[in-house]
């Protein structure tokens, strides 16, 4: 097995290694995304030798393909794999999270909690190779604007003789979103069949920056019935949350039944329902 080397921090002298605690901070902050040469000890020439043959890297997969969703508080810890090629076999693979707009200019880093990949051959040039990556929202989620889309670098080294590794730092994209909440109140209760029901609720999702949960606001929700003696809703309308993530509308008394709000979701906030609220309709 090549010896690995450590990844010393530009600034600082601060020294993280591969076995580090992952971290999410902003640049200057001292942390520093490694690169292939640090992760795998390797030259460049290993990478870029016209006569070399780099690994094919394939089927990467994050989370189970799921989004990493994220409150105020909390650590989860999944696992990130990688398929890769190559005649001589596998070595090794890589993956990390990170995000902002070019590997200079980066504002936040998930790097794997293992120094080395579990590779499992399935052929005698493939294996399948495993990490897990930990990310804890109280400690490394510190601005909003970190919620959406990351960046997945994926790499794997060659078991040959010099070798050779494939690197991409853009080889993917993942999401990290804001935990989202939300409520439901019909009232009011019991009430006569064809009288009007208030529906209200309240949409919120995670404030990495004041860490508390705060209204999500002008989003589209939709308010929903099932019948009592159903497992089926039923969208009635759509409401737009106000400045402060409140919903309000008004509807028939019809049935006995469940009112509830239903939102879709968003490229920062997950997809949430609240709980079906009763009404008892005489």
């Amino acid at each position: 097995m090549r010896i690995r080397t450590t990844v010393a921090a530009v600034s600082g002298g601060l020294v993280l290694s591969a076995l580090a605690v992952p971290v999410a901070q902003a640049d200057g902050g001292g942390v520093h995304k490694p690169t292939a040469a640090e992760r795998f000890g390797v030259s460049r020439a290993a990478m870029s030798a016209a006569d070399d043959e780099l690994p094919v890297v394939s089927k990467v997969t994050v989370n189970g393909g799921k989004s990493i969703v994220a409150g105020l508080t909390g650590v989860q810890t999944f696992t990130v794999s990688l398929t890769a090629s190559h005649s001589a076999g596998i070595e090794d693979a890589y993956i990390d999270l990170w995000h902002g707009r070019e590997h200079a200019h980066y504002d936040g880093v998930f790097p794997p909690n293992e120094q080395n990949a579990t590779c499992t051959p399935v052929s005698e040039t493939t294996s399948n190779c495993k990490l897990t990556i930990t990310v804890d929202a109280s400690r490394y989620l510190y601005m909003n604007s970190l919620a959406g889309t990351w960046h997945v670098t994926a790499a794997a080294i060659a078991a040959d003789e010099v070798g050779s590794v494939y690197w991409n730092d853009f080889y993917g994209t993942h999401r990290i979103q804001r935990a989202s909440k939300l409520t439901a109140n019909a009232s009011p209760e019991p009430v006569k069949k064809g009288k009007t029901i208030t529906v209200t609720g309240k949409l919120t999702r995670a404030n990495w920056e004041t860490r508390k949960y705060t209204g999500y606001s002008t989003q589209p929700v939709k308010l929903q019935f099932r019948k009592k003696d159903s497992d089926t809703y039923t969208t009635v309308k759509t409401v737009k949350t106000n400045s402060k993530g409140d919903l309000k509308t008004t509807v028939k008394a019809t049935v006995d039944g469940f009112y509830r709000w239903s939102f879709a979701g968003t490229s920062t906030t997950p997809a949430v329902n609240a709980t079906g609220d009763f009404i008892d309709v005489k």
